[in-house]
C-alpha cells in the first residue's frame, strides 16, 4: 500500500509530458531569440526592449487572468493557450524565413506569447493540486521544475543554437510544433468541476484574491521578495547574451552549450528539493537558497571566462529552483481551491510585474557602466531586500518549529 501511495497518478504524468515537450521547445526558442536579436541590433537598450515587452503581460494581465482561471475550465485554458502560442510562433517563423522580422515584431511576438503564458501558468498551478495529494506536492512540483529546466535550459538551447546556425527560422518552427504536441496532451487531462456559484464581477473577484494574500503575512512577504528578485534577475540576465558573446567571446553554438551547462544546476535543484526540504525544513531551505543567490549574482559579473560563468549560472539555477519549488508548494497548501487562480495571479503579478522594468534597468546599467556591471548591482539590491524580509522569514521558521 505504501508503495502505491508513493506513485504519482497517470494524469499527473500526462501533465509532466506536456511540460517536457513544451519546455524543450521553449529552450530552443530561448536560445534563438537573443541570437536573432543581436543580428538585428547590438544596442543593449534595444535588446532590453524585447525582453521588457516579453514580461509586460505579467504586470498588465495577471489579475484578470487569475479571476478567469477561477471561473473557467482550467484544462481548457491550458490547451487553448498552448494552441494560440503555436500560431504566434509559426507566424514569426514565416516572417523570419521571408526576412521581414525586426525588433518591433520580436517585441510584439514576445508580448503575445507571454499573454498566453500568464493564463497557462496560473491555470497550471491551480490544476496540479487536483491531480496529486498534498503530501506529494513538493515531489510533483520538483519534477515539474526539473523537466522545465531540463527542457528550457539543458536540452533545448543547444538544439536552438544549432538550428539557428543552419537557418534562423528553424528553431521557431520547432517551438511551434512543441506547442501543438503539448496542447494535444493537455486536452486529455481530467476535468474537476468548479463550484457552481454565482461569480462576482471580475473587479470584485480580483479584490478577494488581493485581500486574501494581503492577510497572509508570510506569503505577502514572499511575494514582495519575489518582486525584487525577479526585477534583479532580469536586470542581470537581460545582457547575459552580450556578456557571453561580446565580452567572453562565446560563439553562437557555444552560447547554447553555455545555457545547457548552466541548466544542470536547475535540474538538480528540481530533483533533490524534496529531500532537502525533508532534511532541513522548507523555510530553512528557502533562506539558504536566497542567500546563495545574492552571493552568486555578485560573482557572475566578475566571471573571467565562459567556464566560470557557466558554473555560476548553474549554481544560481540550483538555488533559484529550490526556493521556487518551496514557495509554490507553500502557496498550493495554503490557498483554498476556489481562490487558487486569483491568489496565484496576484502573487505572480507582484512577483513578475517588475520584470519589464528590470530588463530596461539592465540595459541602461550596461549601457552606462559596462556589460559586467548589471549582475553585481542586481546582487546588491537582492541582498538589501533579503535583509528587509529576514525578520518575517525567521518568525515563520520559529512558528513552524513550535507547531511541530
Amino acid at each position: 500500500m505504501k508503495r502505491r501511495d508513493a506513485k504519482l497518478p497517470a494524469a499527473y504524468w500526462r501533465l509532466w509530458w506536456a511540460s517536457a515537450v513544451d519546455n524543450v521547445g521553449d529552450g530552443v526558442f530561448s536560445a534563438a531569440v537573443p541570437l536573432l536579436t543581436v543580428t538585428l541590433t547590438r544596442d543593449p537598450v534595444l535588446v532590453s526592449v524585447v525582453s521588457a515587452a516579453t514580461y509586460l503581460p505579467w504586470l498588465l494581465l495577471s489579475l484578470p487572468a487569475g479571476a478567469v482561471v477561477d471561473r473557467r475550465d482550467r484544462v481548457g485554458l491550458l490547451w487553448r493557450s498552448q494552441a494560440l502560442q503555436a500560431a504566434i510562433v509559426a507566424a514569426a517563423a514565416v516572417l523570419i524565413g521571408l526576412g521581414r522580422i525586426d525588433i518591433a515584431a520580436l517585441a510584439l511576438m514576445g508580448f503575445g506569447l507571454s499573454a498566453c503564458e500568464v493564463v497557462f501558468a496560473n491555470a497550471s498551478l491551480a490544476v496540479l493540486p487536483d491531480l496529486v495529494s498534498e503530501t506529494h506536492l513538493h515531489r510533483a512540483n520538483g519534477s515539474q521544475y526539473a523537466i522545465a529546466n531540463a527542457g528550457q535550459l539543458f536540452v533545448g538551447p543547444p538544439i536552438g543554437s544549432l538550428l539557428f546556425a543552419v537557418a534562423a527560422a528553424l528553431p521557431f518552427g520547432v517551438d511551434a510544433t512543441s506547442f501543438v504536441v503539448s496542447a494535444a496532451l493537455l486536452a486529455t487531462l481530467p476535468r474537476r468541476p468548479l463550484p457552481q456559484i454565482a461569480h462576482p464581477p471580475i473587479r470584485v473577484a480580483v479584490a478577494e484574491g488581493v485581500r486574501w494574500l494581503g492577510r497572509h503575512r508570510l506569503l505577502r512577504t514572499l511575494a514582495g521578495l519575489l518582486a525584487v528578485n525577479t526585477f534583479c534577475y532580469q536586470l542581470g540576465n537581460v545582457t547575459v547574451v552580450l556578456l557571453a558573446t561580446q565580452t567572453l567571446h562565446v560563439s553562437e553554438r557555444g552560447y547554447g552549450v553555455l545555457l545547457a551547462g548552466a541548466a544542470v544546476g536547475s535540474v538538480l535543484g528540481g530533483m533533490v528539493n524534496a529531500r532537502v526540504v525533508a532534511k532541513i525544513g522548507a523555510l530553512r531551505a528557502l533562506l539558504t537558497a536566497l542567500i546563495a543567490n545574492v552571493v552568486i549574482f555578485v560573482l557572475i559579473g566578475a566571471s573571467p571566462n565562459a567556464v566560470v560563468l557557466g558554473l555560476l549560472l548553474g549554481l544560481n539555477g540550483f538555488a533559484t529552483t529550490l526556493w521556487s519549488v518551496v514557495t509554490v508548494s507553500l502557496r498550493q497548501q495554503a490557498v483554498p481551491t476556489e481562490l487558487r487562480g486569483r491568489v496565484h495571479s496576484v502573487y505572480r503579478m507582484l512577483g513578475w510585474g517588475l520584470m519589464p522594468l528590470g530588463s530596461l534597468a539592465g540595459g541602461l546599467v550596461a549601457d552606462a557602466f559596462g556589460i559586467r556591471a548589471a549582475y553585481p548591482v542586481a546582487g546588491a539590491v537582492r541582498g538589501i531586500a533579503l535583509a528587509a524580509a529576514l525578520p518575517v522569514l525567521l518568525s515563520a521558521m520559529r512558528a513552524r518549529r513550535s507547531a511541530e
